[in-house]
């Protein structure tokens, strides 16, 4: 009788105290102060017919190159070996053949050097391959990819980059960052709820000297991404002690947690003095206010568990050739991006990263259901424990119907160059395969068998209407070596006897995505796809985002989809534990600095159209000329919006 009422008594006091302001208390009165391949056909890859022999051709290394015109001069490209016609290369040095051999040349030597000091470690051997290794034209920049995985972002552990804080980065310059609901496919990006400023957390108390680990109550003050900036409970106005963190991490609790788990609140010891009554304090401070949900934390971690594991086997692009998948095996999974090791690479350096949703990995027997070329594997068995990937694992495209009106071979288009992501290029449909899939190729620049193609699906948002970038004030790159500028779209279907493709048959879909100019976010270089670097979003057309990295020039700049999983909250590395690169270094900008003033000197002579411009450089010619003209677009502002989306196409 003694040992029940002594319970009854027991269970009373628990009650009340969790009735007693969300049991938050309960630990203050104690205490004053993570078989082969179906696609591994017997068939080789198929036969693409190659483009009109009229064609100037250069051969080098076993590789065939055509070009528009046939001028003498050659010149040997620094970056992937490659000879041709010189008046063609890009820049007025003639180094490279194109701006994104540039691009990988300058990103190699300073990305790599910066990575090296972060990690302090001396440079790998990759870069100096990349230099000398030749590659199918205009390809270069993909032997970027080949750099393998740093051994720290194998662990699960944040991984500090040492220099850089996203918080001191945010409040210093007052930047806002893109809100996590922005990133579905980003861990909590689908149920972030309602956090926000004045949400209340229970976290370490650091401003303490007691030998165990003790907790307070602090409120958010600032949002980026996952990090908030945190006020302890009494500071009122005092910002002397506020602290970033990321809210998705082990010590971050739901007010109400340290009651729950026997922990001790105790407040800051800087303001211990200002109440006697620290139990009322926060009584009065807390009624109304809102908190996590309690169960947070295992909703942060169910939404790091992804499908994919180590040894599975998939199709993903060939680096080396666009036009054709191989078989790759996942190497590790970080974050949801996936290590691809080429299944026939022994060393395993032969890499590719991308994410699990991106729309270049496919399951093991994609291409022969679709038509696409795909490279039979010289290893004609499975290796031991590889086994092949589901295909409900891989993202679904939405289904169109191919039965009426649809894509055609020869049809003209505006698309993304998957090998120059900053520009937006006149394009053709080479091939139309199955399920709504399109072969694309660059006008102007493509290699004579056609190993450069692209494949994009139809409701692709990469792909755009004839017209697209006039009607949106984007500069639109015209075909290398095509004289007649500016560039009109219907003189050119004009002179090449071609169509446009239907306006009809593109997406048309634009998202409520909320990004805005000015958002802060952590990007992936798609020429270097292992990088996740320090980004900022400079342009909104519609569904559309100009994607900057931070302190590098305006060329770097890509074209990405609102609801690209290569796009991530700021804090996303942190959080998954993957290297963040931070924006370039001083000297590196001074570097470009230079190199955009001798751009601007040379802004009054004429484009010839030997050479694929940057944005920045067709942008001066386009001001200069007094004969273009756009017809009114949205603005930057205008972001979700579909209005003017789409020019009428000229009889």
């Amino acid at each position: 009788m003694e040992n029940t009422k002594e319970l009854t008594e027991h269970s009373s006091r628990v009650e009340r105290k969790r009735r007693d302001s969300f049991g938050m208390f309960d630990g203050y009165d104690s205490c004053s102060e993570d078989t082969s391949s179906s696609s591994s056909s017997d068939e080789s890859e198929e036969e693409v017919a190659p483009l009109p022999s009229s064609l100037p051709i250069i051969k080098n290394n076993g590789q065939v190159y055509t070009y528009p015109d046939g001028k003498s001069g050659m010149a040997t490209c620094e970056m992937c070996g490659m000879v041709g016609v010189r008046d063609a290369f890009y820049s007025k040095t003639k180094r490279f053949c194109s701006v994104s051999c540039s691009r990988s040349y300058s990103s190699n030597s300073k990305k790599a050097s910066i990575l090296a000091r972060l990690q302090g470690k001396p440079p790998t051997k990759k870069s100096k391959v990349l230099q000398k290794q030749p590659l199918v034209a205009k390809l270069a920049a993909y032997a970027q990819y080949q750099a393998t995985l740093q051994n720290q972002a194998k662990t699960k552990a944040a991984v500090p980059v040492e220099g850089f804080s996203w918080g001191n980065y945010i409040n210093s310059n007052s930047f806002t960052a893109a809100p996590v609901t922005c990133f579905k496919h980003a861990p909590m990006g689908t149920c972030w709820g309602d956090i926000a400023e004045g949400v209340r957390v229970e976290v370490p108390n650091t401003d303490c000297s007691l030998p165990t680990k003790v907790f307070w109550i602090a409120g958010i003050v600032k949002l980026a991404g996952y990090n908030a900036l945190l006020r302890y409970e009494g500071f009122e106005n005092d910002s002397s002690l506020d602290f970033w963190c990321n809210i998705c991490g082990s010590d971050i609790h739901p007010v109400g947690w340290c009651a729950t788990s026997g922990k001790p609140l105790v407040p800051p010891r800087t303001i211990q003095h200002k109440y006697t009554n620290w139990k009322a304090f926060l009584v009065k401070r807390l009624t109304g206010a809102k908190t996590l949900p309690p169960d947070f934390s295992q909703k942060v971690s169910e939404s790091m568990q992804y499908p994919f594991k180590t040894s599975m086997r998939v199709e993903v692009v060939d680096k080396t050739h666009l036009c054709r998948t191989r078989v790759a095996v996942v190497e590790s999974v970080i974050g949801g991006r996936l290590r691809l090791v080429y299944e026939e690479s022994e060393d395993k350096t032969d890499d590719f990263w991308c994410h699990m949703y991106s729309p270049l990995i496919h399951h093991i027997g994609w291409s022969r259901s679709i038509g696409h070329r795909f490279k039979r594997s010289d290893i004609t068995k499975k290796q031991d424990g590889h086994f092949d990937a589901p295909p409900h694992l891989f993202m679904k495209v939405k289904e169109v119907d191919a039965a009426g009106e649809w894509f055609k071979e020869g049809m003209k288009l505006e698309a993304i160059d998957p090998l120059n992501l900053s520009a937006i290029c006149v394009a053709t449909i080479r091939k139309v395969l199955a399920d709504g899939y399109l072969m694309i190729g660059i006008d102007g620049s493509e290699a004579a068998d056609g190993s450069d193609w692209f494949c994009y699906h139809a409701t692709s948002p990469s792909i755009f209407p004839v017209g697209f970038c006039e009607i949106n004030m984007i500069e639109l790159t015209p075909p290398r070596g095509y004289a007649k500028l500016p560039f009109k779209w219907f003189d050119y279907l004009r002179e090449t006897d071609s169509i446009a493709a239907p306006v009809k048959l593109f997406n048309k879909e634009v998202p409520n995505h909320g990004f805005h100019v000015g958002m802060k976010l952590e990007a992936v270089d798609l020429m270097e796809p292992r990088l996740v670097c320090v980004a900022t979003v400079t342009r909104i057309i519609h569904r559309l985002l100009r994607i900057h990295f931070d302190g590098w020039e305006d060329e770097y700049d890509q074209w990405v989809d609102c609801e690209s999983p290569d796009l991530y909250p700021v804090g996303w590395c942190q959080l998954t534990g993957y290297q963040l690169q931070p924006p370039a270094p001083q000297s590196s900008r001074d570097s470009q600095s230079s190199s955009s003033k001798q751009k601007k000197k040379a802004k009054s002579q004429q484009y010839k159209g030997h050479k694929k411009m940057t944005s920045f450089q067709l942008k001066e010619e386009l001001l200069d000329g007094e004969e273009y003209s756009f017809l009114q677009g949205t603005s930057d502002h205008e972001s979700n919006g579909s209005a003017s989306y789409y020019i009428k196409q000229e009889p």
